[in-house]
């Protein structure tokens, strides 16, 4: 059986992928924002989600950054396998 070749860097590099994931909930947002802004619509559940995902986005970036700071500098219990 033959293996599947390994995924591009830019898929498989978590910071750039966390991050650009962070930013399209943070457009999406803000879009939805400027939408209400101009209808005069009130916000519903579609804004809160997207909020929501660039806050947990932001939050697990966070948490990686964390994690990998730990392990370059040899914390005992850090995650191994973050460089």
């Amino acid at each position: 059986m033959v293996d599947p070749p390994p995924l591009p860097r830019r898929f498989s590099d978590m910071p750039t992928v966390v991050g650009v994931g962070t930013t399209l909930w943070a457009l999406a947002a803000l879009a939805l924002l400027g939408a209400t802004l101009v209808t005069g619509r009130p916000l519903d559940v579609r804004f809160t989600t997207c909020l929501v995902g660039a806050l947990l986005g932001g939050l697990g970036y966070a948490i990686f950054t964390w994690q990998r700071a730990a392990a370059r500098r040899g914390a005992r219990g850090a995650q191994q396998g973050l460089d």
